[in-house]
């Protein structure tokens, strides 16, 4: 297939590129890393009657240490997030994950920015966002607004941005944690997560003193379960630890059946990814990386 007909334009500013938005009435579409929105086209289940290109823009690509923050530029692609060493040291979650993300190819091209916009619930960005609490920088016609991440998500592929407004930055807060773990499930490698689970904790002696976790591909959108993290934290760490941990876990979620999983089935993968990862993020920080 081929794309149905449309217009070019390719903003230097994020200024032009929303004033492009504004003018196309809602039907234009913007173009990152194309990873997502070019099968699209292809398929012409997106038929855009514009489309404006985001990679003349300079400034939206870069790793910031802001000391107990790391920012990060919209256009920052996926391969860079992998092999950052201060996304390593200071987001080793999200650092670990990167990996599960999709195919070589696609880490090369993809954006942050475009996999926040696309809103897939079972993409580990958007997960990795509502795990850290991220704040997300959106420009509109109206000016620079901020959301926090579980606030950006409202649907499967559909999140809070309105149409003339463009993903300009994220901003992850640092965990003061020393212990973490990333544990995935997909039918294949780099295809979309059947189930997924982040967990950070912080620990002292016998008993944790705080705990992170998110988990995806059980619901419409990623999921932090706070409940979850309380009653982990209240776990004494002995042998049964892991498997209380999982039953904690299956608790929370009520996945649906789909084409490719029923919910029993995903249930069943979070309780042993669950597991997994607890056993993970118990060791020291070095060995789990």
């Amino acid at each position: 297939m081929k794309p149905a007909k449309f217009d070019y334009v390719a903003p230097t500013t994020v200024e032009a590129a929303v004033e492009a938005l504004v003018a196309s009435h809602g039907e234009g579409k913007l173009l990152a890393g194309g990873q997502s929105l070019l099968p699209l086209l292809n398929f012409r289940m997106a038929r855009p009657s514009v489309l404006i290109d985001l990679n003349r823009i300079e400034g939206l690509s870069y790793i910031k240490d802001r000391g107990d923050s790391i920012a990060i530029g919209a256009l920052t692609r996926h391969r860079h997030l992998e092999h950052s060493p201060m996304t390593a040291s200071k987001l080793p979650v999200l650092s670990a994950a990167m990996r599960h993300v999709a195919h070589l190819a696609i880490r090369n091209r993809g954006t942050i920015g475009g996999s926040l916009s696309h809103a897939d619930p079972a993409a580990e960005l958007p997960m990795l966002t509502v795990f850290y609490d991220a704040t997300i920088s959106i420009r509109g016609p109206s000016g620079l607004r901020t959301v926090a991440a579980e606030e950006f998500f409202v649907d499967a592929l559909t999140s809070c941005l309105e149409p003339d407004e463009i993903v300009v930055e994220i901003e992850f807060p640092v965990l003061d944690h020393d212990g973490w773990a990333f544990e995935e499930v997909a039918r294949r490698f780099g295809d979309f997560a059947l189930a997924s689970i982040a967990l950070s904790v912080r620990r002292t002696g016998a008993r944790l003193e705080d705990a992170r976790i998110a988990v995806m591909g059980v619901a419409n959108t990623p999921l932090r379960l706070k409940q979850a993290e309380r009653e982990l934290v209240a776990l004494p760490l002995d042998e049964q630890a892991p498997e209380l941990f999982s039953e904690i876990i299956a608790s929370e979620v009520s996945p649906n059946d789909d084409v490719h999983a029923s919910g029993e089935y995903r249930t069943h993968l979070l309780k042993e990814l669950s597991r997994r990862a607890l056993r993970t993020a118990l060791i020291p920080t070095e060995q789990a990386a």
